[in-house]
């Protein structure tokens, strides 16, 4: 079964798919201020990877904790935008949905955290 969306190929499709994911972007810099504030966080904290990392490995983990935290982020609102155009009447399992989606932003924070403090507790530890 082919999709009537699914025709482009090569670097049009790239180019097109690029184009999708800065519009997703936007979309969730204009309209989630979750997703805002984390950017915020992220502006402060991914320039202090330098200071605080001693490692590359470390310099990973925490680049990639910020990161993540973007990433849920931005699937959970999909999900809430998801439930919101099949129905804004209450119901359980809308409730659910976005319940998990706000528990997965939760637990990447906890990570993000724990992850950054552990650089941070290893960085002064060694000095």
């Amino acid at each position: 079964m082919n999709s009537p969306y699914k025709g482009r190929t090569g670097f049009d499709r790239i180019a097109h798919a690029a184009g999708y994911s800065l519009q997703g972007l936007v979309a969730a810099w204009r309209s989630e201020a979750a997703f805002r504030q984390e950017v915020a966080l992220a502006a402060v904290m991914l320039p202090a990877t330098w200071w605080v990392a001693t490692t590359w490995v470390q310099a990973v983990l925490l680049v990639g904790s910020v990161v993540l935290v973007l990433i849920v982020e931005l699937l959970n609102s999909a999900i809430e935008a998801t439930v919101d155009r099949v129905s804004l009447d209450s119901h359980p399992l809308a409730k659910h949905a976005k319940d998990v989606g706000s528990a997965a932003v939760m637990l990447a924070l906890l990570l993000c955290g724990a992850t950054w403090l552990s650089a941070i507790y290893l960085r002064w530890s060694a000095t």
